[in-house]
């Protein structure tokens, strides 16, 4: 079992950028897999107001790759709307080069309608906006490769997509779509993702369940293997939670078929909450 945090939550009372380097810095230490930070320009968690601090991601994440060695980094995750594709893929490349080879593409089809028009940002239809992930995964694919060949869809035009320098990871950033859509999004997510990301929906576990199922007929559909997918799913720590209680919960969604807990908390994060993932690290590593 894979443990990593997620910074959604940006309102902490004194210097941000220490606050912030001491999260990461704790991160990086506790040997957590990944920092994450949400993809937002307004506050969208339901804790929060959209008047709270926000950080714009990728300048965010390039600050904690220059402050950190080992953990890796990403956004949970971008809208696919919110950068033309070929930016987004160039600031996940930058990240990568920057950060030798630890970044991820994290990406789904965005959905905050408050969001966009209160900051100008286009929001397309939801059909749309899937043909628009679709087609940026298909050029992050054909960039990577060394592909600058023009690529004309029905959502994105470009007449050479040059992705020079090349990422640092071999053969290239991991891709994680973010969402549990049965249709559309966990269809991408057999087409083209090393990693899905699912929600600990309260449930016993049946909602998993059923979308790890569907997964499953997708990636048979695709041709692919479902192990070939590392199954992530977000979770709430709660303020003052065991040790215990936090490797408990993570047991009880490895059962299910998890493989990767990203967690967030409903306030920023301090450093005895990394701790308590950092505890948990090791007694989670055979799990």
């Amino acid at each position: 079992m894979r443990i990593s945090l997620n910074v959604t939550n940006f309102s902490w009372e004194s210097d941000l950028a220490d606050q912030l380097d001491r999260v990461v810095r704790a991160a990086d230490e506790a040997d957590l897999d990944t920092v994450w930070v949400g993809d937002h320009l307004l506050q969208v968690d339901p804790n929060s107001t959209h008047e709270a601090a926000m950080l714009e991601a990728y300048t965010t994440l390039g600050y904690f790759a220059a402050r950190t060695e080992r953990v890796r980094l990403g956004t949970m995750v971008t809208g696919v709307t919110y950068r033309s594709a070929a930016l987004l893929i160039k600031a996940v490349t930058t990240l990568d080069v920057l950060s030798r080879g630890r970044a991820w593409l994290g990406v789904g089809a965005g959905y905050s309608e408050v969001e966009a028009r209160s900051m100008g940002l286009p929001l397309p239809s939801t059909a749309e906006r899937f043909e628009q992930l679709s087609e940026t995964l298909e050029l992050a694919l054909r960039m990577w490769s060394g592909d600058d060949s023009p690529f004309h869809g029905k959502q994105l035009t470009l007449e050479r997509p040059v992705g020079n320098p090349a990422p640092a990871s071999k053969p290239r950033p991991s891709i994680l779509i973010g969402g549990m859509g049965e249709n559309k999004t966990l269809r991408l997510v057999a087409r083209f993702a090393d990693a899905c990301n699912l929600f600990d929906v309260p449930d016993g576990g049946a909602t998993l369940r059923r979308k790890l199922d569907v997964l499953a007929r997708h990636c048979a559909e695709a041709g692919r293997e479902p192990s070939d997918i590392l199954k992530t799913v977000s979770t709430r720590l709660q303020p003052g939670e065991s040790v215990d209680s936090f490797v408990e919960r993570a047991t009880a969604l490895a059962a299910l078929g998890i493989q990767h807990v990203v967690v967030i908390t409903p306030e920023p994060w301090t450093a005895a909450a990394v701790g308590t993932l950092g505890a948990a690290v090791p007694r989670l590593a055979e799990v």
